[in-house]
């Protein structure tokens, strides 16, 4: 029987993983391995993905790659005794041992190269840690503000770097949260390129101590990559607070490498992990040579199979700069990239063959699923020697309680409508907008000061009309938008780091994949209605290249708040007391428009599947304030320094076109100026939709700038009003256009940020020619309805 056979609550062992290429490698190093047990916890509310309990953890996947899963259920008494008799035997012995607690020192060290690095050499170190082990929380307390973010080298992963607190001559950098060191998402290849190739002095290894099966596999392959290491054990006072028992000195000891014991949120025990490795960095001490593959396991063969491997590629690893041991599991397991950099001739590849062949038959596995089965096994060793975890700690009670709620077939949804309509609410109506009222007073204020002392003095009248109408009309309505989106991610850092982010794309995934994305695409779009900026920025949490792009194109489909003040100007000129009615209308119209140009971009531009939803569901936990607080200070300063730049130039800009004629004399009505000559070149194109009025092509270009200008532009150069100027055909044509239309230059300057400058000019012109061509269709059915 396959996986997705087996029923909700019932236990099975695992007899093949089907499947091929980096998605298997990635179930594989998941845990997903024949032979471990797993028992299904439960469906999303729509049937489809499941969540599975496997090697100590919680993982969700899809029914289509459940099917390729071959289980034997097992019966579940036997399952409890084995495992409580196993339990009990090693418990027995680690009662005896002596080994340091929380924050405590370990005894145990490599012996280091003898030839410490001088004094002021920068030591260089690379955090590196499954998600939700607490990296960033670690990374906070070890750096404090002292940090830089930026982009890895080619790609758009986050880089975060910092000097540890204290310590000159010390850089610390982020690596992105991964399972393993193959190459399945981008943030896996970031990682194992930096650590490849960057050569880091020294790795911190933070391991999440409640589970601790789950991230010793990424532990393995760092310490085969032959680089000074230190295991920072962190969320030890979770475990020891549910009666869990680590003993340090024998994990050392079976790891070949220091230990530390730490609660980064409560900052314990991270002064002894600065103190190990400064000193591994310093004096070199690399983790010592342990075969984690034993002689006794199948015969031998593994090891034999590894140990023949790495006599063959020696010397092509060392002229290529790559760890032996690292590199000769990566070639039995078949990586491409890996075997591609040791430059190996065709005999060598036959004799690899044929030992991985030799291997694949003597163990019944195939190449990855046996050096994965090598990992576990010995990952339970360290396990059964080092470690009793209580049968269920007070946080998984916790937080199953709470997903019989948020996760339950009949309350997830109405669960989540409800929390992101807090969330909007409180952003947009209440915390968000009376912040943001703050700030416009403020700027305002400063405005009238800066105004009259340029007046006083006698400064040129062009300069105060580009200071006073250009600047701070122009820059300072975009800037007023900074506290709706410190709000808006200060609630979604909540919900992210609290877990609830992971249970959303759990319960939205099969939805969204109808049009080609995945279940983690729905926090963006939906943020996308308060604000497209936001909601670009949002998207950097998604592993898949494609899905990411997808969703940024896809977004400003969603109709943002700074929409409202056009919808609303509309309809109480044209259709008084139906405004609720016209602008749901106007949002739903925009989401099914934008649904239809997602079946588009699948069939086209990104054709394929979404990528798999493999995601561990982690135990709901207190974000701490400290991350939570970075966080928003890393995307103010980020919204400010990129988008404000783009938006300042482009203010000017907008000012001198609409100030000037053609031969740079200022005007003092707005039709002579330039931007009314651009406005008339492009008024043709408009003039099949009815506006070809050049008040209504300059009202369109001024918002680009920002959207709520769209209203004051065609309140200043419709001196008669609007609703006497315009037909109703003509008005419910623009609400289109405007609704569909290019996003404001902060959303494109993020979509720049994001994808290069490229897809932004492609994300404008398409949404103008959607927009054009949904509006001429609009306009002929309203002049065939409205007479």
């Amino acid at each position: 029987m396959t996986l997705r056979e087996l029923k909700i609550g019932k236990s099975a062992k695992i007899i093949s993983v089907g499947g091929e290429g980096a998605l298997r490698q990635h179930f594989l190093d998941m845990g997903v391995i024949p032979g471990a047990e797993l028992t299904v916890i439960k469906y999303a509310p729509m049937g489809d993905p499941l969540e599975i309990e496997i090697q100590g953890y919680r993982l969700t996947l899809r029914l289509a790659e459940a099917e390729q899963i071959e289980i034997e259920e097992i019966a579940e008494l036997s399952k409890d005794t084995s495992n409580k008799n196993e339990l009990d035997k090693n418990d027995s012995v680690k009662k005896k041992t002596v080994h340091p607690g929380l924050g405590e020192t370990g005894i145990y060290h490599p012996k280091g190269s003898g030839n410490p690095l001088p004094d002021r050499t920068t030591l260089t170190f690379a955090l590196v840690g499954n998600q939700n082990s607490g990296k960033t929380t670690l990374f906070n307390q070890l750096t404090g503000s002292k940090q830089h973010v930026g982009n890895f080298p080619g790609v758009t992963v986050d880089r975060k770097d910092g000097e540890i607190r204290g310590y000159k001559n010390t850089l610390i950098t982020d690596l992105p949260g991964i399972y393993s060191m193959s190459p399945y998402t981008s943030e896996e290849i970031v990682s194992r390129n930096h650590v490849l190739n960057e050569k880091p002095t020294a790795i911190i290894n933070i391991v999440d101590a409640t589970n601790v099966e789950r991230n010793l596999y990424l532990t393995m392959q760092l310490l085969e990559m032959d680089v000074p290491t230190v295991v920072a054990l962190n969320m030890m006072d979770e475990l020891k607070g549910n009666g869990g028992v680590v003993d340090i000195n024998r994990m050392e000891e079976m790891l070949g490498t220091p230990v530390v014991p730490i609660a980064a949120a409560k900052n314990e025990g991270v002064d002894e992990l600065i103190t190990h490795a400064l000193h591994i960095a310093k004096y070199q001490e690399k983790p010592l040579e342990q075969d984690f593959c034993s002689k006794d396991d199948n015969g031998g063969i593994v090891h034999k199979c590894l140990h023949t491997v790495m006599n063959l590629i020696a010397d092509n690893a060392d002229k290529a700069g790559l760890p032996l041991r690292f590199t000769a599991s990566k070639v039995v397991e078949g990586d491409a990239l890996i075997i591609d950099k040791l430059a190996l001739d065709d005999n060598e590849k036959e004799a690899i063959e044929h030992i991985v062949s030799h291997m694949e038959k003597e163990t019944g596995l195939d190449r990855s699923a046996a050096i994965a089965d090598m990992r576990f096994k010995y990952i339970r060793k360290v396990c059964q020697s080092c470690v009793t975890k209580p049968k269920e700690s007070k946080e998984q009670i916790r937080s199953n309680k709470i997903d019989r709620i948020l996760t339950g077939k009949y309350t997830a949804i109405p669960m989540f409508i409800l929390i992101m309509g807090l969330v909007f609410v409180l952003t947009f109506n209440v915390i968000g907008a009376w912040l943001q009222g703050i700030l416009e007073e403020a700027i305002g204020a400063l405005q009238g000061i800066v105004g009259n002392a340029m007046q006083a003095g006698g400064v040129n009248a062009v300069l105060q009309g580009l200071v006073v109408k250009g600047i701070f009309e122009g820059v300072g309505s975009v800037l007023s938008f900074l506290p709706i989106i410190v709000v808006l991610f200060f609630f979604l850092s909540l919900m992210e780091d609290s877990g609830y982010i992971a249970r959303v794309a759990f319960v939205m995934d099969k939805l969204l994949r109808k049009i080609g994305l995945s279940g983690r695409s729905i926090v963006p779009l939906l943020i996308g209605f308060g604000c497209t900026v936001p909601a670009v920025m949002s998207t950097r949490t998604l592993p898949s290249e494609r899905d990411r792009k997808m969703t940024i194109v896809l977004t400003p489909f969603m109709s943002c708040t700074a929409k409202l003040p056009i919808y609303a100007f509309f309809v109480n000129a044209f259709f008084p007391g139906k405004g609720g009615l016209i602008i749901t209308a106007l949002y739903v119209w925009g989401i099914v428009i934008g649904i239809i140009n997602a079946y588009i971009s699948k069939k086209t531009v990104f054709k394929g599947e979404p990528v798999p939803f493999v995601m561990e569901l982690p135990n709901y936990r207190l974000p701490s304030p400290r991350s939570v607080m970075q966080l928003l200070w890393e995307k103010s300063k980020d919204f400010i320094q990129r988008a404000f730049s783009v938006i300042f130039i482009a203010t000017i800009v907008v000012w001198l076109l609409s100030n000037f004629d053609l031969h740079f004399n200022l005007v003092a009505d707005s039709k002579e100026s330039i931007l009314a000559f651009i406005a008339g070149i492009i008024a043709p194109v408009f003039a099949p939709l009815g506006l070809g009025d050049w008040r209504i092509c300059t009202s369109l270009i001024s918002g680009f700038i920002a959207k709520e200008s769209v209203v004051s532009v065609l309140g200043v150069l419709f001196v008669d009003g609007v609703e006497n100027s315009l037909s109703t055909v003509t008005a419910i044509t623009l609400l289109v256009f405007s609704l569909l239309y290019t996003p404001c230059v902060a959303a494109i300057a993020a979509i720049k940020r994001e994808l290069g400058k490229k897809w932004a000019i492609a994300v404008v012109l398409w949404q103008c020619a959607v927009a054009w061509i949904v509006a001429f269709a609009v306009r002929l059915v309203a002049l065939l309805i409205i007479r």
